[in-house]
């Protein structure tokens, strides 16, 4: 027998935390489950969103934090990307840019996918799909 999984949850380095709290609490729609601290100025954060789980780390201590994010970091990131299976694509189209986001609409994928793509505010890729014939 193998190895059962039940889960898993990716682990992001964030620059500024309550700047990634409020993206993906207040803008996509996340719920802070657990938190190394009080308040969103923490260094470690667990948000989840239906069935799924991210946690959030900062990349630096708060006393060792530079006054800018490091470009080469932040270009790296462009690497990373969260796919998350969902079934209505153009609501969360209209979901996001009701909130304010500055989105390109969803379009459908060579392969069958309809997408959303945004970045979040560390660079990192977060798409919203499902298949096309699922529709």
């Amino acid at each position: 027998m193998g190895i059962e999984i039940r889960s898993m949850t990716p682990l992001l380095e964030v620059f500024d935390m309550p700047t990634a709290v409020s993206f993906y609490r207040d803008l996509v729609g996340f719920e802070v489950i657990a938190r190394s601290g009080s308040d969103d100025n923490s260094d470690w954060v667990h948000l989840r969103l239906a069935d799924v789980d991210l946690m959030l780390n900062t990349a630096y201590e708060s006393d060792k934090r530079p006054p800018d994010p490091d470009p080469a970091r932040v270009r790296s990131h462009r690497d990373t990307a969260l796919f998350f299976g969902c079934p209505d694509v153009d609501g969360a189209y209209a979901y996001l840019r009701g909130r304010g986001l500055d989105l390109k609409p969803p379009h459908n994928a060579p392969y069958g996918m309809r997408q959303l793509y945004l970045t979040d505010p560390d660079g990192f890729n977060l798409c919203f799909q499902w298949p096309v014939s699922e529709r």
